[in-house]
């Protein structure tokens, strides 16, 4: 889909023909990835979930012919060709490895974090390579549209040279409740976005540092609430990704403010931005550029957003891999790579100082 100014903030859909079955019926499957499936008009001949009654009532809600009693039984369905699974990293390798063994299962579109350990992630990558089968991550900030269109203007060059970029995130997430039971939180559930999205735009970086400190706010026991993380890439380019999930007092009558800001400079341009996840709004992105604005600031529009809209890319690619022959945008080859930053991310963390991605063993 292009805009007014030649850019593609969204995909255009290639392919839409495979059988989707949906594991997981909470807020991510029942708000985003259904809700685009039906804009793009994807055939979803399924669902399960942990429960059946919840999986009922999603599939009533979204037109779905058929609910399973249980995630497995759904994998068995033979009428399903993909797997779409929206369910906690710690049960997730399971029902990824039944898939790969079930012959009528072409493809598994799995969540992130795809695994609680990059080693898990790295198994799950070779089983499907000997399976001869995708397994597609669902990194879908990637399909944000402030995201895509920077990444085009990248490519042409317009900003020349990237030199510095940060993303600033001060919003607080509503972690779901199995996150209690893990040892980690804030960068390999939410950072996870963003250090993903700086690989899309800038290639694999060199090395990171990350700092954290607890979360006021949040009860449970953890150690990652608030985390910075600088990153460096080849060619000299900087980046900050900053979760700030306690982004200030929330009481009554305290006036405050949800956001994430973006900025990339560049030797030749700026442009900057926000992500609309906070208030549900469309993101944004304005640029200048020497060569091709004259110095003046442009501002891209449309008005699709990353939740839901996001997710119409995601399953998209995957199809299109399917149909194509071709590697999916969204590999699980690819996403090892960023399970490694990650990785490396809390290494740092729990030895205070910067680790260099050569360091991590993703072979």
């Amino acid at each position: 889909m292009t805009d007014s100014m030649g850019f593609h903030p969204d995909v255009t859909v290639r392919e839409k023909g495979y059988v989707i079955g949906c594991i997981g019926a909470g807020m991510i499957m029942a708000e985003c990835h259904l809700a685009a499936y039906r804009m793009a008009g994807f055939k979803v001949g399924a669902i399960a979930s942990r429960t059946r009654s919840r999986a009922a009532d999603v599939a009533a809600r979204w037109d779905i012919a058929t609910v399973h009693d249980t995630p497995e039984a759904l994998i068995a369905d033979p009428s399903i060709e993909i797997i779409d699974i929206a369910y906690p990293p710690d049960q997730q390798p399971d029902l990824i490895r039944k898939a790969l063994a079930a012959p009528h299962i072409k493809a598994i579109l799995a969540q992130k974090p795809l695994a609680l350990t990059l080693d898990e992630a790295r198994k799950l990558r070779d089983e499907a390579t000997k399976a001869g089968k995708i397994i597609s991550v669902n990194q879908n900030m990637r399909y944000d549209q402030s995201m895509r269109v920077l990444k085009e203007i990248l490519d042409k060059g317009e900003l020349g040279a990237p030199v510095m970029a940060t993303i600033e995130m001060r919003a607080i997430p509503h972690w779901q409740g199995f996150l209690e039971d893990y040892d980690r939180l804030t960068l390999a559930n939410m950072s996870v976005h963003h250090l993903d999205v700086l690989r899309f735009l800038f290639g694999d970086p060199e090395e990171i540092y990350t700092a954290s400190r607890k979360d006021p706010r949040t009860a449970f026991d953890h150690t990652d609430g608030i985390t910075v993380s600088t990153l460096k890439f080849p060619g000299g380019v900087l980046a900050v990704s900053m979760e700030d999930v306690w982004a200030g007092p929330r009481e009554e009558g305290f006036d405050s403010d949800f956001y994430i800001k973006w900025r990339v400079e560049g030797t030749d341009g700026v442009a900057q931005g926000t992500i609309g996840w906070p208030d549900g709004s469309p993101s944004t992105l304005s640029y200048a550029s020497k060569k091709t604005t004259g110095g003046k600031w442009v501002t891209p529009d449309w008005e699709t957003m990353w939740f839901p809209h996001a997710f119409i890319g995601v399953m998209e690619q995957l199809q299109y891999a399917l149909k194509s022959g071709e590697a999916p945008a969204l590999s699980v080859a690819d996403n090892v790579k960023t399970m490694a930053l990650v990785e490396a991310g809390y290494r740092s963390m729990a030895e205070g100082r910067a680790v260099k991605l050569a360091d991590i063993d993703i072979r």
